[in-house]
């Protein structure tokens, strides 16, 4: 009852306040240790680094050494954001026709029903999650590495950074509510490849309940071996071997070359200016740019909440979000690999092209995306440190437990990640070897654009949700002056699959403790001034949006938030912090 009473937000959060340091998550028991790597002189990707090992091992649902990272770092004393993609790639053996070759075999029926949604006018669609193709090379663990060698305080050791978790994996932990629910929800992936996911399942093999102690001695080897032997000890060791094993037992193609040739990329951030402040995401393969084009197109409309009324300002979001997408879906892909034009994306002469678009009296389901030049699930968590550094960090397997392929003796899944890739080889995103796959993961860092210090550091963890969310804390931290955690537990909205005319996902609000213990939520709304849910559902329907209101755990489609807030208050720093009651995390300050 008290998960799902939480879900319903029944009890009111306030922010959590500190002059020094905070750490927020999805997990209490990785916040302690994010602010224990903190007081030992750790800086904030230390810290970092040491709360996504642990959180690998609390939500292995969400998380692992099988996905990837990507990190916004913010420099204090240069007042620098840094960039950091720790994605992996394709197998350089993967060819487009090798993988629709082998699905087509794999699936017969899918090779007929492909025919009219690309893929070379033949076989399936999509890489399905569960395919040994979907897995590209796992990039977390050198991305921990190669963060803390670039950025770290020297104060610690990788090995010692790895520790906590390694501990919390060889002694156990009891398992969060919400956590058991999804690592239940999501045991079916477990069935898949030749070690059935034993070491991610009880001895009896099932899933864990809430509150029961869960124990993953696999795990904590692998921690302890990349700490001691760095990227070597994981991708070149047993590890890596065992990688390769599993996948090529059921027809992948990855080979220790690729693991070993993996490298992390430091990026240049792109950003728009928004409200004051400027806003920096990870630029593509990751989707980052979704959240720039919908804050650059909300800027040219205007961006003072109208009077119009709560259905009014949803729908001015929605759909600069769903234009957002139209481009996203197109353009984002590795710009290693294909032409993305993200400068003509990102110009306000486009936003302004793209704005006219919008009608204020109804939806558009069909939006095409636009020509920008002539010629043509998840863990995410936020680190502020004693010195003014700042870490947005989001690390993930991919949809619950990604492929569900364990390698022997790892106690990890291995990540799904190229289930993104397109099988049509006109789209920028199409499948080849050593390419990077559309990503979903994105940290968002928040500086101000008058005197370049920090504002805040961000995420909003969930798929196709992430730059909705966004766009949403944003319009909540500025336009509507809500506190982090007030920004966080207001109610969201999630355009489904990331799709221009997906369905459009919207919560309930404000729902009374006799209504909840019922289970229900009211229609009232004192803090939108009475106008309840229904009308606005009402209204938006009315305008042509197709509305699904979502209750309970099925609010887990709008993700997890976690915001870091810095303000100043008498030439002192106070750090505001807001941690999503959609998960079991918190946040801590000092």
């Amino acid at each position: 009852m008290a998960g799902k009473e939480a879900l319903n937000f029944q009890s009111r959060r306030s922010p959590v306040l500190g002059t020094h340091a905070a750490v927020s998550t999805s997990q209490p028991l990785a916040t302690d240790i994010g602010a224990r790597i903190l007081r030992l002189g750790g800086n904030a990707v230390d810290a970092a680094v040491a709360v996504s090992a642990a959180l690998c091992v609390l939500e292995p649902c969400s998380t692992g050494l099988g996905g990837d990272m990507f990190m916004l770092y913010y420099e204090a004393s240069t007042k620098q954001v840094h960039a950091v993609n720790g994605s992996g790639k394709a197998p350089a053996a993967l060819s487009l026709e090798r993988c629709l070759e082998d699905l087509a075999k794999a699936t017969p029926a899918a090779a007929a029903a492909a025919a009219a949604t690309g893929g070379g006018g033949s076989g399936p669609k999509d890489i399905p999650p569960c395919h040994p193709h979907s897995v590209t090379v796992p990039g977390a663990a050198a991305g921990w590495c190669d963060s803390v060698s670039k950025f770290g305080s020297g104060a610690l050791t990788l090995s010692e950074l790895m520790e906590p978790a390694a501990v919390l994996a060889e002694e156990g932990f009891p398992v969060s509510p919400i956590t058991a629910h999804h690592w239940g929800l999501n045991a079916y992936q477990l069935e898949t490849g030749p070690n059935k996911g034993a070491a991610l399942l009880m001895p009896n093999g099932r899933t864990p309940a809430a509150g029961e102690v869960f124990r993953n001695p696999d795990m904590a080897g692998v921690l302890r071996e990349l700490g001691t032997g760095g990227r070597e000890g994981f991708y070149g060791g047993r590890i890596g071997e065992a990688m390769v094993k599993v996948l090529q037992e059921m027809g992948g193609v990855l080979t220790m070359e690729d693991l070993k040739a993996h490298t992390t990329a430091f990026v240049e951030p792109i950003s728009v200016e928004f409200a004051g402040v400027r806003v920096y995401e990870v630029p593509p393969n990751g989707q980052g740019i979704a959240a720039l084009l919908a804050l650059n197109i909300l800027k040219e409309l205007g961006v003072v909440e109208e009077d119009g009324g709560e259905a009014a300002y949803l729908h001015r979001l929605i759909e600069v979000l769903r234009l957002a997408f139209a481009d996203t879906r197109w353009y984002c892909a590795d710009m290693d690999k294909a032409e993305v034009p993200v400068k003509e994306l990102l110009g306000q002469a486009y936003a302004a092209e793209r704005a006219r678009l919008f009608d204020p009296t109804r939806a558009s389901v069909d939006v095409k995306k636009g020509s920008p030049t002539k010629s043509s699930c998840t863990v995410s968590f936020q680190v502020v440190d004693d010195r003014g550094n700042a870490v947005s960090f989001v690390n993930s397997n991919y949809m619950g437990f990604g492929s569900g392929i364990v390698p022997d003796g790892c106690g990890f899944s291995l990540q799904s990640r190229g289930s993104n890739f397109v099988l049509d080889p006109e789209h920028p995103n199409v499948l080849a070897p050593g390419k990077r796959p559309y990503h979903t993961i994105i940290p968002c860092m928040v500086t101000s654009e008058a005197t370049g210090e920090l504002f805040a550091t961000m995420t909003n963890m969930g798929a196709f949700m992430q730059p909705q969310g966004h766009v949403q804390l944003l319009s909540n931290l500025l336009l509507r002056g809500m506190d982090p955690q007030a920004a966080i537990d207001a109610p969201r909205f999630c355009i489904r699959d990331g799709m221009a005319n997906g369905a459009v996902a919207l919560e309930p609000w404000y729902p009374d403790a006799a209504a909840a213990a019922a289970g229900r939520d009211t229609p009232e709304g004192a803090d939108k001034g009475g106008e309840g849910y229904e009308a606005v559902v009402s209204e938006l329907q009315r305008m042509g949006h197709d509305i699904k209101v979502v209750r309970g755990h099925a609010r887990c489609e709008m993700g997890r938030a976690q915001i870091i807030q810095r303000k100043m208050s008498g030439g002192t720093q106070v750090l505001w912090c807001g941690s999503d009651g959609r998960a079991d995390g918190c946040a801590v300050a000092w």
